[in-house]
């Protein structure tokens, strides 16, 4: 675009084009700045890239110091040098100009800094987040090199920007390799740009990538990691989790999109996304009493892609009303994904990952409902259009203001769901919910491994009493005995001898850290008072008279 608003300044055959860049068109334009390299120099580009990987193995101790991440760093650097060859060996038997063009899309370098503020949020309250921003600088500059190397294989013309900024850090908000499969890592990113660059269909009278190119490659790898049973290669579940983490995280997430949401007329689909999710998760809780997502209404990872990763304008219906029509889908396939899952014993963190290219192939029959006469009487523009207001995309972005300010105020989104916390899923087990007995299970088996012994000894409860499983009880009741918990001690006798009554005793105060602990991250407080006073708050209501003497005087007594 930006090449068709300057004036050509085209040098002689074995230059390389330039254009003048033209600022004029503001946040909307495409402006283009002018760069001048021998074709020979344009060619070798991905080497510098390839210099860049080689330089990170002898900077950071995160890459030089893990044998696999050192050598998926070197071979990355390996394809772009062997790529630059084979390219300027083929660009000078066939005559090509290879030319280069700083390209600044507003839609490029807006998501960076919306994703790069959220990321370095999270980084704040999680220090891994930080520990992998040398990784994220590697693949960055593997992305930028291989898009290179993509581009001048299609065509002349490298436009190069902030585009691969957007796909790298969508990617590393919802999966990491682990440093022992790290080189996996710039596989995923190395399909996102190939897909980007070969898979194009006609749409609007222009060829178009079909695919999301960050969402796409995480698709297909939730897929292949859930099919071979290897999603512990990964920090997937680490990363859905940890999201959680920051105060005020949702608040976070709705402000730096915001802008996007307005510049961008994206905030439809995001609109019906949430809404169609929360309306489920709230009918879901009226016919069973328990949460559908668990420890939220709409899970933080699953809030982040509806405002990050589905609503990709280059990707998405062209009509408002085909956004709404995709939108509801999205949380459609979503909530079904994650019962799917959940049924199959499957991670249910993929749930968000997996629609998006199915929804990215039917945006054309999307679009095409769209135009149908009862969605056109409901298309936004036109019903805003009715009621007087003038700027719809605004209008837009204040509805999803208000929708989620009340959510906000009524406990749809933010920090104190009462699903996150064990008290809840207790009460609605002994109600006779299966789902929640289940439920409770996984968390006592999360804080039995954590080192409560009187989790692990509530655990075996549940497995003997109500899920018919002695064999993984007797484990759990050892494995309290051998912390120190008397009442798992006496419980393998019981289980031993056919009795189906079971020791019980509350929590010791060293325990209260973990068992209280919620979605949110490790308990801070230290004092038996306001251990006692959270868990009260938290719905441990056997502990809001207060800590017992021997509690406030501290573990070991006076």
């Amino acid at each position: 675009m930006g090449a068709r608003r300057g004036r050509d300044h085209s040098p002689a055959r074995g230059g390389v084009r330039t254009f003048r860049a033209d600022l004029r068109y503001g946040l909307k334009g495409d402006p283009v700045i002018p760069k001048r390299l021998p074709t020979a120099a344009a060619a070798l580009v991905p080497v510098g890239f390839a210099v860049g990987l080689a330089a990170c193995t002898a900077i950071f101790p995160q890459v030089a110091n893990h044998p696999v991440v050192k050598s998926s760093f070197f071979a990355a650097a390996a394809v772009l040098v062997v790529g630059s060859l084979l390219l300027g060996v083929t660009a000078a038997r066939s005559n090509r100009v290879l030319t280069i063009q700083t390209e600044i899309k507003t839609p490029h370098w807006l998501q960076m800094c919306a994703q790069g503020s959220l990321m370095l949020f999270w980084g704040w309250h999680v220090a891994g987040v930080y520990q992998n921003l040398p990784l994220l600088l590697g693949q960055l500059l593997f992305a930028f090199g291989f898009d290179a190397l993509l581009q001048w294989t299609r065509r002349d013309d490298y436009h190069i920007g902030f585009g691969p900024f957007p796909i790298l850090l969508s990617i590393n908000f919802f999966l990491w390799f682990r440093p022992d499969w790290y080189y996996w890592q710039f596989v995923i990113v190395a399909l996102g740009f190939a897909a980007k660059g070969f898979i194009h269909w006609e749409r609007d009278g222009r060829r178009r990538h079909i695919f999301n190119p960050s969402s796409f490659p995480l698709s297909v790898f939730s897929l292949a990691l859930i099919l071979t049973g290897t999603t512990s290669a990964t920090f997937g579940l680490e990363i859905a989790q940890t999201l959680f983490n920051p105060p005020w995280i949702y608040v976070a997430i709705f402000l730096v999109t915001l802008p996007a949401q307005i510049l961008f007329g994206v905030a439809t689909m995001t609109i019906a996304s949430v809404v169609t999710a929360y309306s489920w998760s709230l009918l879901y809780y009226g016919a069973t009493g328990t949460f559908f997502f668990r420890d939220a209404y709409i899970p933080i990872a699953v809030f982040l892609g509806m405002h990050l990763l589905f609503t990709d304008p280059a990707t998405s219906p062209r009509t408002e009303q085909g956004r709404v029509i995709y939108g509801v889908l999205y949380a459609v396939f979503t909530i079904s994904l994650a019962a799917v899952l959940e049924s199959t014993g499957a991670p249910t963190f993929y749930d968000k990952l997996l629609p998006i290219p199915i929804l990215n192939l039917m945006v054309r029959r999307i679009d095409a409902w769209g135009e149908a006469p009862v969605f056109r009487r409901l298309e936004p523009a036109r019903v805003l259009g009715t009621l007087g207001v003038a700027t719809p995309r605004y209008a837009t972005a204040g509805l999803w203001a208000l929708i989620f300010g009340v959510m906000s105020l009524t406990g749809g989104v933010g920090d104190d769901h009462p699903g996150q916390y064990l008290p809840f899923w207790e009460q609605a087990c002994r109600d006779g919910s299966d789902r929640a007995c289940r439920t409770v299970v996984q968390m006592e088996g999360v804080y039995c491994a954590r080192g409560s012994g009187w989790a692990c000894n509530e655990r075996g409860i549940v497995l003997a009493s109500r899920l018919s499983d002695p064999a993984s009880a007797r484990g759990d009741f050892q494995q309290a005995c051998s912390m120190g918990f008397s009442a798992g001690c006496e419980n393998v006798v019981r289980l031993t001898s056919g009795t189906t009554s079971f020791e019980r005793a509350d929590p010791p105060f060293e325990d209260l850290p973990i068992v209280i602990r919620g979605s949110k991250g490790a308990v801070t407080e230290e004092s038996p008072e306001a251990l006692y006073a959270l868990a009260c708050e938290r719905g441990w209501s056997s502990m809001c008279a207060g800590p017992p003497q021997s509690a406030s005087l501290g573990p070991g007594g006076p």
